[in-house]
């Protein structure tokens, strides 16, 4: 099998090598990608539960726990008891986070130029248009098996 023109591996390894290039920009600020993503997550998302967000970052709830501690160590998020539920914690960006969303979106902005680099405006645009259309086959396709929460925040999110 040729694996480069196959489209799904080709898919797999653009996703694994922009995690890696966001791995290591985020370790050059001290922070780990799973952080950035918590913060932006929650960003979007003011009040999401931890296991809402355990859900959306497809980690144990415990990891994000844990995750979530070292951000709230840090300054950045805080935890607030569910007003209807004491046992839930609802999880918001503290004014701290600011700076540091200000640099995630700016580290996003440089990827997405370094991976596209060589493409006009017009190919980044059909690019952009078959990876939404893939994305809501896979949301009709995968509705059902998402965490309660997730498909309608994976949708937002676009």
């Amino acid at each position: 099998m040729d694996y480069e023109h196959d489209l799904l591996i080709l898919m797999m390894v653009v996703s694994r090598l922009t995690r890696v290039e966001a791995d290591r920009r985020a370790r050059q600020h001290g922070m780990t990608r799973a952080q950035w993503g918590i913060l932006k997550q929650v960003f979007f998302n003011p009040g999401l539960t931890q296991k809402e967000l355990a859900d959306l970052l497809e980690v144990e709830p415990i990891t994000a726990a844990r995750l979530v501690d070292r951000l709230q160590k840090a300054g950045l998020i805080e935890r607030r008891a569910d007003a209807q539920d004491r046992r839930i914690w609802r999880l918001h960006l503290l004014p701290e986070a600011a700076p540091y969303l200000e640099e995630i979106d700016r580290q996003r902005q440089e990827i997405t130029a370094f991976i596209t680099a060589g493409l006009t405006n017009a190919d980044r645009d059909v690019v952009m248009e078959a990876l939404k259309l893939m994305k809501a086959n896979l949301l009709r396709g995968a509705g059902a098996a998402l965490p309660k929460g997730c498909h309608e925040k994976l949708q937002e999110n676009s």
